[in-house]
C-alpha cells in the first residue's frame, strides 16, 4: 500500500509518515519545506527545517519537494497511492490575521487541490481540520476553577455549531476545507473525512507560541527560557499525543465512514496551560519562569473532544498526558543542538 502524506515534513505529518512507515506502507512525503512558522519561534531555521525530513528520509520515504497549491504537481505525486493525507496546512491564528492571503490560499486552495486529486486517483481522503472551526463561543459556557476552566458537560461534540463568536481568516479557511470535504463525497463519492484535531504534541514538534504551545512551554523550560502565557493560563485542552494521532488516520483507512469527527484525547487528557507548566517543572525539577500577558483576539479559552463517533472507526487515544510529555521533554533534551539557541 502507498500513501501520500502532504505537509510530511510538519510536526503531525512526521509522526504519521513514521507510523505508516512502520506499518509496511509505502509513503511519500510531499512538503514545500517553507519556513514562515519557524522563523517565528526564536529557535534556528535552518538545522530544525530539516530535522524531519532527513529523519524520515533515514526511514525509507520517498521524499518530494512541492507545494498542495500547484495541483498539476500534486496530481503526478499521487499517482499509484492508495491514501492522501492531507496534514499541510497554515494553522496560527496569529498568521492568519497578518497574512490572510496566506492563510487562504493554503488551507483551501491547497485542500481543493487535495481533494480534486482524490477524486481523479479514486482514492480516500483524510483533512486535517481543527476545533478552531467551533469559533470561541464556548468561552460564554465555561466554569472558572483555580488552575483551569471545565463546563458541563465537559466533552463537546460535533454537533456543538460551528463559527459562532469572533472568528478569525484561519476559522473561515479550515471551515471551507472542511466543506469542500463534504461537497466531494456528495457530489463524487469521495471516501472523505475531517479530523478536527486539538492540542497535538509530541516529539519533532518546533512549537511557538502561534502553534504547537505544549512544545513551546516544553523547549523553553529545557533552556531556562520565560514561557509567555496569554490571558490567566486557565485555558484548557485535551492534549493528544502524536502518535495517537497518527493512528486515527490507520484506523479510518480500514474503516471507511466518511464524515467529520472530533480528534482529541477527551475528559481523561484534560489539562489547562498551568497545570502543563507545572507538570512540566516537576518532570525538569526546576520552576519554569512565567511572563502574563492580556489575552489575545480571537483565543477559544476551552475544549474537551468528545470522541465517541471516532471510537467506532477505532480511534483509541492511549498515551496520557504525564507520560507524552515526559517523552516529547527527553527528545528535546537529547536534540538541544538542532534548535541553535545560544
Amino acid at each position: 500500500m502507498r500513501v501520500l502524506v502532504t505537509g510530511g515534513c510538519g510536526f503531525l505529518g512526521s509522526h504519521v509518515c513514521e507510523y505508516f512507515l512502520k506499518k509496511g506502507w509505502e509513503v511519500v512525503s510531499y512538503d514545500n519545506m517553507t519556513k514562515y512558522e519557524l522563523n517565528r519561534t526564536g529557535y534556528g531555521t535552518g538545522a530544525t527545517r530539516d530535522y524531519n525530513w532527513n529523519y524520515l528520509k533515514s526511514l525509507g520515504a520517498t521524499m518530494v519537494k512541492g507545494d498542495i497549491r500547484n495541483l498539476e504537481h500534486l496530481l503526478d505525486r499521487t499517482e499509484g497511492c492508495d491514501f492522501l493525507i492531507h496534514t499541510a496546512a497554515q494553522p496560527a491564528m496569529t498568521v492568519s490575521w497578518e497574512d490572510p492571503e496566506h492563510d487562504f490560499t493554503t488551507n483551501v486552495v491547497g485542500t481543493f487541490n487535495v481533494v480534486e486529486s482524490a477524486r481523479k486517483r479514486k482514492i480516500p481522503v483524510v483533512n486535517t481540520s481543527s476545533i478552531h472551526v467551533y469559533g470561541n463561543s464556548i468561552n460564554d459556557s465555561l466554569i472558572e476553577e483555580d488552575s483551569s476552566y471545565t463546563r458541563n458537560p465537559v466533552e463537546i461534540p460535533e454537533t456543538q455549531p460551528v463559527m459562532v463568536g469572533k472568528i478569525s481568516p484561519l476559522h473561515a479557511s479550515k471551515m471551507s476545507a472542511e466543506h469542500y470535504i463534504q461537497t466531494y463525497h456528495d457530489m463524487y463519492d469521495v471516501k472523505g473525512a475531517s479530523f478536527r484535531f486539538t492540542g497535538i504534541y509530541g516529539e519533532r514538534q518546533f512549537g511557538g507560541e502561534d502553534h504547537g504551545w505544549v512544545a513551546n512551554f516544553a523547549i523553553r523550560s529545557v533552556f531556562g527560557m520565560p514561557i509567555r502565557i496569554f490571558g490567566n493560563g486557565k485555558q484548557t485542552r485535551d492534549i493528544l499525543y502524536a502518535g495517537d494521532g497518527a493512528d486515527s488516520y490507520l484506523q479510518f483507512f480500514n474503516n471507511q465512514v466518511p464524515g467529520t469527527y472530533n480528534i482529541g484525547g477527551g475528559k481523561e487528557h484534560k489539562i489547562s496551560l498551568l497545570q502543563s507548566i507545572y507538570m512540566i517543572g516537576e518532570i525538569l525539577g526546576k520552576k519554569p519562569e512565567v511572563l502574563m500577558e492580556a489575552d489575545r483576539p480571537g483565543d477559544m479559552r476551552y475544549f474537551i473532544c468528545d470522541t465517541s463517533a471516532a471510537r467506532k472507526f477505532g480511534f483509541n487515544p492511549k498515551v496520557k498526558p504525564r507520560e507524552g510529555i515526559e517523552k516529547l521533554i527527553r527528545w528535546i533534551d537529547a536534540n538541544k543542538s538542532v534548535f541553535e539557541i545560544k
